[in-house]
């Protein structure tokens, strides 16, 4: 190897693990920013704990990096974007973990798996692309509802508990339904708005038509939500409640099928039996264990009451927006004026989603503009029609 040719396999070792070293500096960062949020000190600390699993791959790459006589650079160089904090403060724990998993996934490939012609660095590489790997096969096996015959490490257990959890859907629940309410109600109303103004001119009747929308659509998102967290709550109840019954007339079978669900987790037979045993012993336990082994556990729902008026008002907001100019205008200029409200609000809403979806902002609001353009011009130019029908 000449020396031309040894010179960019070393710098290319170097640029793959800098990259690699900087992809664990900022998951580390992730997760101690989940921790953060998390008001319960031992999910906080589950979330801790995978934060140092990604700091130990970090180490590695950092001792392989001395050897090289490459330069580590301060960690504290390594920040999240602001609006990616705002996105892990905000978006729910499940969503990030999985992006994260993807996240890694793509490292996998693009860091990890490609050799670099240095030996050392390779097999280190393959030793974190195996552990990422296992992480990413016990994330699925979770989402399978399946966790047996995985190899995993400690972290690969971690997210595998933090995916058959169900708290890690509570806490932004209602910020992200308002944020859906006002999109829902800014495209009904835009939609009202322009179909009318195509058919009228602009006139008087707009406003009448768009409040009436207005209202109709914020009345009618409270109503749903409303039922739709007392209907899920009916049904968490009447599952648990049911289970209860079966344990009371049928306590036998029910405790060998406690014992079948364990054996089929790995458990031995005489263990199984054991623990189902011990779990009869008190009623609320054995329900407890049977909700989460048969049911997958139970989603009590929110508080409709709370729901309701998120959705409500988020949808009222959202729906006035491209009625406000026909207050103060009419006509063309009132149409012109509403169009151009109308748009920039769905590209602000749109960002407002990234924040849930965890995708880039920009493509997002651009999305959500886009479909505004579509649905007011298609309900303009149905309007238009109507108007020349007539």
């Amino acid at each position: 190897m000449n020396l031309g040719t040894a010179g960019a396999a070393k710098a290319e070792t170097a640029a793959r693990l800098l990259a690699a070293w900087r992809g664990e500096v900022e998951a580390r960062a992730v997760y101690e920013a989940l921790a953060a949020r998390e008001r319960d000190p031992q999910r906080a600390a589950v979330l801790r704990r995978m934060a140092d699993g990604e700091r130990g791959h970090r180490a590695r790459l950092e001792a392989r990096m001395r050897d090289l006589d490459i330069a580590v650079p301060d960690a504290a160089s390594v920040r999240l974007s602001p609006w990616t904090r705002l996105q892990v403060r905000f978006a729910p724990v499940d969503r990030v973990l999985a992006w994260r998993e993807a996240m890694e996934n793509n490292e996998s490939v693009d860091t990890y798996a490609r050799p670099t012609g240095d030996a050392e660095t390779d097999a280190l590489f393959g030793q974190i692309r195996k552990d990422e790997r296992s992480h990413a096969l016990a994330v699925e096996d979770m989402r399978d509802g399946d966790g047996a015959g995985v190899a995993e490490d400690v972290q690969g257990k971690l997210r595998r508990i933090l995916g058959r959890e169900t708290w890690h859907k509570a806490g932004s629940s209602w910020i992200s339904a308002a944020v859906y309410g006002a999109n829902d109600g800014l495209g009904a109303v835009f939609g009202i708005v322009a179909g009318v103004s195509g058919a009228t001119g602009g006139s008087s009747v707009v406003l009448t038509a768009g409040l009436a929308g207005a209202i109709a659509s914020s009345l009618s998102m409270a109503v749903g939500a409303y039922l739709a967290e007392r209907s899920t709550s009916e049904v968490a109840e009447a599952s648990v409640a049911r289970e209860r019954k079966e344990i009371e007339e049928h306590p036998d079978e029910e405790k060998e099928e406690l014992s079948l669900f364990y054996q089929l987790k790995g458990i031995g037979q005489a263990d199984a039996d054991a623990l189902a045993e011990k779990s009869a012993a008190d009623p609320n336990a054995m329900l407890r264990a049977l909700v989460s082994e048969e049911l997958g556990g139970v989603d009590e729902g929110g508080n409709p009451v709370q729901s309701a008026v998120a959705a409500g008002i988020s949808t009222g907001v959202g729906a006035i927006i491209p009625v406000l100019p026909f207050f103060w205008m009419g006509g063309t200029a009132g149409v012109v004026a509403a169009a151009a409200v109308s748009l920039a609000a769905h590209f602000l809403v749109g960002v407002a989603k990234s924040l849930f979806t965890l995708r880039s902002w920009w493509s997002s609001g651009l999305e959500m503009t886009a479909a505004g353009i579509i649905v007011g011009g298609a309900t303009y130019l149905l309007g238009l029609l109507f108007k020349v029908a007539g």
